[in-house]
This record gives structure tokens, C-alpha cells and sequence, in this order.
């Protein structure tokens, strides 16, 4: 399964959401077949009607008509077969051998049957024909089309914003989506289609993956909230590197929580990736200083650190990140490298203040979201990349080393609102 599709069937909170919303507010302010424009289905009707020969090409058209007159039965009789469609001629007699011949009728009152019908009473005698006409005409209208027009754009806003996009996104997106198309009538399709267009430019600029820099060890740092995902996040990224050919060393630098020493060794001994340690309760700058040394010692490209998940909000506990930032460049000036903040996408738009506050004393280089598909608030996502212009590295949708993709902003969009991929 491409990761598009598993990213569209586990955003089904997010996706289904909009989705609903998008048909809700077609439908309210839908314009009555609103497909085609009257003007636009007069002029096809009027089309239909000015050369019926298009409609049924079998009937004679206005110069093959036998004018009135002495004669003009006979003359209607010899032709009036082949002027039928095929399914209302009458089945041709088994000729038999010396027929008598019967009279010719005098008069066009004499002849009866469907033979006789007037080409005007033949066409009305074929319902399923006129029918699919109209029907061609009217299945065309018959998804549901609105104006794009002020009302429609607050409503349009309204729904962003329940899908955590923030206000300043929401208004942005909706904006952009009016411009050279306000009042055009718009089915819930094509709104779909324009809002993953304009989701995907909003976020095109910050997909980027995460650089790799000649030097070794280059120091991916790891930071983010309690319960973010930061340790599965590092397993995956260290096993995709050793997949690649990179050496990786890895520091455990949660020193508070067991838990996550465990995760990373399971994680370590499944990628084949050195996983370094210290007693629970040591100092995770420390850990830090040490692991460096060694993987400079082994020639390692890649050195990922843990840190502790910490709450945005407890100073103490920022503090203490801070200095592990402090003492890692005693050894390398221009460590950390990169300093990856994972972020929750279920705590929608608390994101941002997480990235407000982990950027100031840590330096945020680059972002992860995790958990896509437990939220219905995914477009926090657009709004990080309207706000802040961070680089968006990667994103998860589910436990699995390859639920954990690089970034692409074409699919996101299209898996948000609803697109099929094409």
C-alpha cells in the first residue's frame, strides 16, 4: 500500500470531517441546476430542437418531406416505414407466392397504423428517446453547485478553523481560493480540488527533508512534550538511516523513564544501531557530552539524542534542555545540527505554542507530526507551515517503521480534504 493511500485511510477523521463540511455547504446554498447556466441549456435545447436529425438521425429531415397533394398518401405510404427508427416498424410480412394486390387508399384518412404517424407524432411517440435527452441534459447537473461568494467563504473559513487551521490560515486559504473565481458556481468536488491545491501551496515552501552535512558526527537533537512520539520517531529515522548506509549512534537521554531506554534498545538491536545508556535519574547532559566523544571516536555519521518529554510550561524542566544545548557545544560549537521537535498532531493548536517556546530555547530546526491518524485536527499542520516556516521533515500515521514518511505536500493536502490520488 503506498504511503498516500495509508495516509488517506487513517486521516479519515480529518479527511471525512471536511468532507462533510465541503458537501453541507454546497448543498445549502445550491443553485438549482446549477451545472449548466440556463442560457447554456437553452442553447442546447434550442440546438435539439432546430435539428432534430441530431437526436434521431433516421428521421427524414424538413427537404425529403412530400408536399400535400394529389398523390401525397401513396407517396407517405412508400416512405413512411423508413421514416420510423427501427423498434416502431411493423415485422415484413413472409411473402407468399402470387399475392393479390390490394387497393391503394385515397386518402390519407384511410391509411392507419403506425405506418400513417407524422414524422411530429413519431418522435412523441418515443419517450425513452426524449427522455434520454433530458436526461443527458439534466445528469449533468446532478451534483449540486454554489456560488462562491461572501457567504460561502465565511462558511468555508468557519470549517477551516474547526479543522485546526487557525483564523490567519483559514482566511488566507480562502482568500487565495476567491481569487479570479468569485462567483463561480463550484460543486463540493471542485471545492475540494482548489482547497488541496491552496493547502499544498501554503506548505510546499517547508516540506523539506532533514539535511545531511559532511560533518560526523552530525547531532540530531530530539525534543518535544510528554507523550509526543519522540522515541519511536528516533527508532524510525535511525533504522531508515542505516537502511541507507549511514552509521548511527543513538543516546538514550530520557534518564527519568525506563520506558523509553527499553523502547530505543528494542529499536537499536532491531536496526542494528548502538543504543547508549546511563543509570536511571543520571544527568541527561552529561549522557549527551559522552555520547558524542564515543561516536566521534567510532567514525559515526549520525549521533540521535533523547531528551525527556517536558511540558511547555514547566520552566525547570526547559531549563534543563537548555543546558544540555550548553554542554554539547563545549564539544562541537555548531552542535546540535538539527534540532527536531516532535509534535502531537491531537493536541492541535497547543502545537503552536509548543513551537513557540521549544524554538526559543532550543533552536527548532525542523519538525515532525506524529499520530495523523488519530486526530480530526490535521490542519494544525497547515497552520505551523503558515506561521512559522519551519521545515516539516516527516510525518506519521501509525507504529510501523514505514508509517514514518518524508513530507509531501501534494498528498497531505489531497489526504486532508478528501482528493482522490490521481
Amino acid at each position: 500500500m503506498s504511503f498516500f493511500r495509508k495516509l488517506k485511510d487513517r486521516l479519515t477523521k480529518s479527511s471525512s470531517k471536511l468532507d462533510e463540511g465541503l458537501d453541507a455547504i454546497i448543498e445549502e446554498g445550491a443553485v438549482e441546476d446549477a451545472a449548466e447556466p440556463a442560457p447554456a441549456v437553452d442553447e442546447v435545447l434550442g440546438a435539439a430542437d432546430a435539428a432534430p436529425e441530431r437526436v434521431q438521425p433516421s428521421v427524414a429531415t424538413p427537404d425529403r418531406a412530400v408536399p400535400p397533394g394529389d398523390g401525397a398518401a401513396a407517396a407517405n405510404d412508400a416512405q413512411a416505414e423508413p421514416l420510423l427508427p427501427p423498434d416502431m416498424r411493423e415485422p415484413e410480412p413472409t411473402p407468399e407466392p402470387e399475392p393479390e394486390p390490394e387497393p391503394v387508399p385515397t386518402s390519407a384518412e384511410e391509411i392507419t397504423g403506425p405506418e400513417a404517424m407524422p414524422v411530429e407524432e413519431a418522435a412523441e411517440a418515443q419517450p425513452a428517446k426524449k427522455a434520454g435527452l433530458f436526461g443527458r441534459l439534466m445528469g449533468r447537473s446532478a451534483a449540486p453547485r454554489r456560488a462562491l461568494d461572501d457567504d460561502m467563504l465565511e462558511q468555508l473559513e468557519e470549517l477551516l478553523i474547526t479543522a485546526d487551521m487557525g483564523v490567519e490560515t483559514a482566511m488566507r486559504v480562502t482568500a487565495n481560493m476567491a481569487e479570479g473565481r468569485y462567483g463561480k458556481l463550484m460543486s463540493a468536488e471542485d471545492i475540494k480540488a482548489l482547497l488541496a491545491q491552496e493547502i499544498a501551496a501554503v506548505m510546499e515552501p517547508v516540506a523539506r527533508p532533514l539535511p545531511i552535512y559532511p560533518k560526523k558526527p552530525q547531532v540530531v537533537l530530539v525534543v518535544g512534550v510528554n507523550g509526543s512520539g519522540k522515541t519511536t520517531t528516533i527508532g524510525k529515522l535511525a533504522s531508515q538511516f542505516r537502511a541507507a548506509g549511514k552509521s548511527v549512534v543513538i543516546a538514550a537521554g530520557d534518564t527519568f523513564r525506563a520506558a523509553a531506554v527499553e523502547q530505543l534498545q528494542i529499536w537499536g538491536e532491531r536496526a542494528g544501531v548502538p543504543v547508549l545508556t546511563a543509570p536511571e535519574g543520571s544527568d541527561p547532559a552529561a549522557l549527551s557530552y559522552d555520547a558524542m566523544v564515543k561516536a566521534e571516536a567510532e567514525g559515526a555519521d549520525l549521533l540521535m539524542i533523547d531528551t525527556a518529554g517536558r511540558l511547555q510550561n514547566r520552566a525547570d524542566l526547559m531549563e534543563e534542555l537548555a543546558k544540555i544545548v550548553r554542554v554539547i557545544r563545549k564539544k562541537d560549537p555548531d552542535a546540535p545540527h538539527n534540532t527536531l521537535l516532535v509534535l502531537d498532531a491531537t493536541t492541535g493548536q497547543n502545537a503552536l505554542n509548543q513551537v513557540d517556546l521549544f524554538g526559543k530555547m532550543a533552536d527548532v530546526t525542523g519538525l515532525v507530526m506524529t499520530k495523523l491518524d488519530g486526530t480530526a485536527k490535521g490542519g494544525v499542520l497547515v497552520a505551523l507551515a503558515d506561521r512559522f516556516g519551519l521545515p516539516i521533515h516527516a510525518i506519521g500515521v501509525g507504529e510501523q517503521i514505514d508509517d514514518l514518511q518524508p513530507f509531501d505536500p501534494q498528498d497531505f493536502a489531497n489526504a486532508l480534504v478528501g482528493v482522490e490520488e490521481s
